[in-house]
């Protein structure tokens, strides 16, 4: 496994669009995006086709295949950030030439949709590759600090960090109204199953990751972590089938811990059936379980590598989620 060189200052970062078109971000939030990864000391570039747009609010899988390729082949780039999720990156998977990113690793980041991207390049190509914000998120102008620390905690240097609670958490559309923004407190994870496990990190967004069962990108779960969240479409009953349905898999019985990302509001999934739908899974008995952590679709969001490492302690309402390798 490839871990992709980290980020130093003057380094180029590229932006590319292989899910949902970048013509539909605001121009503000743009520019504000640009603007805090040049301050981290980032030279931001933009792939040939973001703007394009289809019917479907996308392009083609031609033009999204060549930012892709371009970006990984330019050894001027160091980064790659995805605009924004969706629902059709898994379009484009049979075309990219996964020789071509195992010869050039580096950094590919971004989370819901392009879980499946993330995931198909770490089977594929051997390379590490990262759950955490997009180039949209960096659009936030406030309360973005702990996404912020994580990211260069994990894209900047090589040592061992924690997943902490943030101190607060949002779900309001900062998107469309920067200032009048609703934060809520936040206290530790919450422990749904005890013990320590370590092993290799899998995950990201859960409908997303079930999208590649039963094909060549879809990576064994024996001796991994899984992180797994999902967005406002999930309900209990469907968060439960579709972790059944992951849990079907030839090797989820050998899966060491279990973190789930915090839910929105919109699921209204309760801590209690939750917890009920995670006593009710067989092939999680004796492996520790932590929940409302904070990545998927609130605010702020950490980041993970896929194919990294991780410890997991969860000792009655105590945790840790340590990221070892990176």
């Amino acid at each position: 496994m490839r871990i992709p060189n980290k980020l130093q200052a003057g380094d180029e970062v590229r932006v590319v669009a292989p899910s949902t078109s970048m013509s539909i971000n605001q121009e503000e939030n743009a520019r504000h995006s640009i603007e805090r990864l040049e301050e981290m000391g980032l030279r931001v570039t933009l792939g040939q086709h973001v703007n394009e747009s289809d019917e479907f609010t996308s392009s083609s899988i031609q033009s999204r295949v060549k930012d892709l390729h371009d970006a990984f082949q330019d050894p001027n780039v160091k980064a790659i950030l995805t605009f924004l999720g969706g629902y059709n990156v898994n379009q484009i998977l049979r075309y990219l030439d996964y020789d071509l990113i195992h010869n050039n690793p580096k950094i590919l980041c971004g989370y819901s949709d392009i879980t499946a991207l993330g995931t198909a390049i770490y089977t594929q190509s051997d390379l590490v590759t990262y759950s955490g914000p997009h180039f949209s998120t960096f659009g936030m102008k406030k309360g973005l600090e702990y996404t912020e620390d994580l990211f260069k905690k994990c894209l900047f240097a090589e040592e061992p960090y924690e997943l902490y609670p943030a101190d607060y958490w949002s779900d309001d559309p900062w998107f469309r109204d920067q200032e009048n923004r609703t934060f809520n407190e936040q206290g530790p994870f919450d422990v749904l199953q005890e013990g320590e496990a370590e092993g290799t990190i899998i995950g990201g967004n859960l409908c997303t990751l079930n999208l590649l069962q039963g094909t060549e990108y879809m990576p064994s779960l024996k001796d991994k972590i899984l992180f797994i969240e999902d967005d406002y479409l999930t309900q209990d009953l469907t968060f439960d089938r579709d972790l059944q349905s992951l849990l079907h898999l030839p090797d989820a019985d050998k899966i060491k811990a279990l973190v789930i990302g915090r839910f929105q509001p919109q699921s209204d999934i309760s801590d209690e059936t939750l917890r009920l739908i995670i006593e009710r899974k067989a092939e999680l008995k004796g492996i520790p379980v932590i929940s409302n952590v904070n990545f998927g679709h609130t605010q702020p969001t950490s980041i993970f590598p896929i194919g990294g490492k991780a410890r997991i302690l969860a000792n009655g309402q105590e945790s840790k989620i340590e990221i070892l390798e990176h």
